[in-house]
């Protein structure tokens, strides 16, 4: 009885300086700063193949389109941040709070506005009609043509699309397509499309599973290994943009931007001022912009992120004023977000570090870093060009100083015999 005595004495003193270290390590370390990156939610196909039985009119919004499923993705995704920032957001909205951006697409536009109201339901005042626990909260916005933050990859690039036609002739690209020649046959044949390939098969994925996540009865031919192929033919399709061949150049061009943007802001919301009140970044987009974000960080896991999958970047600040970075991965509703650590940093890496280790995949001239390097002439040849010109210019000079020294002599003569016969 003694020994079980001491046993649970001790098992009890361990717990009270377990709890009184988790207290310790809770009040030292405080959150300042979020950016959260979230999918749209569900949504219908883009389009539609030409033999599926499925066409636009089939879904009520038509190609393209959030879903009521992908509103209570979003709705749910709210709820989870509003539980997870309890203490750090106000309860209430606040506009200096929080900055909200998507973009300008109607899924990714109504996503962020169910994540909203899961985050914001009003009380009190700021309910304007009784019984409506919704308010409307501002989402910024710019033209497609013009945006360069939130949607990937960006065609706007010559050094990219070399990167590109690179990749294509990488063993790890050719061996996928030999692999799969005879497959993209079967579906040229069952889909009448007329160009299935590696970087386009991903069309013909997106539409069989949105149909398959509404119980639309698919065709004989897709069966379960069909699918398993497709999966893993749309999971290369994001790879094989942002990473296979040399990731970081790509990264440099394309995910490396809005990482770029997300470091500034770290950097600056690290010094502590008074007058800062933004505390949360919400960015509304794309499985392409996750999975370039991600790319750029080195901890893209090669599957398509899920609907209303949200990567989460927090800034804490150490009672020492030392500030550090955590990230997370929300990619399944039934367990607590996937600590995320950075190559070569701890889970909870010090700012400066993430800072140093994340540069390289940053751009500081990306416009200038997308234009293709002209052919570099040798420095002998320029030397000897250099020194043809100098001579040559030499030359002519001589020769106009010549022609000129001789219509000189020729006029005195001429002037003198005129005198002459005066």
């Amino acid at each position: 009885m003694s020994i079980g005595g001491n046993m649970v004495s001790t098992a009890g003193l361990l717990l009270v300086a377990l709890a009184s270290v988790c207290g310790r390590v809770a009040a030292e370390r405080q959150l300042v700063y979020a950016t959260v990156l979230f999918r749209h939610g569900d949504r219908s196909p883009v389009k539609a193949y030409p033999t599926d039985p499925y066409k636009e009119d089939a879904w009520p919004q038509g190609f393209g389109q959030l879903t009521q499923e992908g509103m209570r993705q979003h709705y749910e995704l709210g709820q989870f941040l509003r539980t997870r920032y309890k203490n750090f957001l106000n309860e209430s909205y606040h506009r200096h709070e929080v900055l909200v951006r998507s973009t300008d697409y109607d899924r990714t536009l109504m996503s962020a506005e169910a994540n909203l109201a899961g985050l914001y339901p009003p009380k009190g005042r700021q309910m304007f009609r009784p019984g409506l626990k919704w308010q409307p909260i501002p989402v910024h916005t710019v033209p497609q043509s013009e945006e360069r933050l939130l949607s990937f990859p960006l065609g706007d690039c010559p050094r990219y699309k070399q990167l590109m036609n690179e990749t294509e002739h990488t063993a790890e690209f050719l061996n996928v397509t030999t692999a799969y020649q005879d497959f993209m046959e079967l579906l040229k044949s069952k889909t009448a499309l007329k160009n299935v390939s590696v970087k386009t098969v991903w069309s013909v994925f997106d539409t069989l599973f949105c149909e398959s996540c509404h119980n639309m009865s698919a065709p004989d031919w897709v069966t379960a290994d069909v699918m398993d192929r497709l999966t893993f033919l749309n999971d290369f399709g994001l790879q094989f943009l942002f990473g296979v061949h040399q990731q970081q150049q790509k990264s440099r061009l394309q995910g490396g931007l809005l990482l770029g943007e997300i470091v500034k802001n770290l950097t600056k919301m690290a010094v502590p001022d008074p007058n800062q009140q933004l505390k949360l970044m919400m960015l509304s987009a794309h499985d392409t912009t996750v999975a370039a974000l991600q790319a750029s960080l080195n901890v893209f896991n090669g599957k398509q992120p899920p609907y209303a999958s949200c990567h989460i970047i927090e800034l804490y600040r150490e009672e020492n004023g030392a500030t550090s970075v955590s990230m997370f991965f929300r990619n399944d509703t039934s367990v607590n977000p996937y600590p995320l650590q950075l190559p070569g940093c701890a889970l909870d890496c010090p700012l400066e570090d993430f800072v140093r280790i994340t540069k390289p995949f940053i751009s500081d001239d990306r416009d200038k870093e997308c234009q293709l390097s002209s052919p570099r002439l040798d420095t002998k040849v320029i030397v000897i060009l250099a020194l043809s010109f100098c001579l040559l210019l030499a030359f002519v000079v001589i020769c106009l100083l010549c022609r000129f020294s001789v219509c000189r002599h020729k006029k005195s003569i001429g002037h003198h015999e005129i005198n002459q016969e005066d």
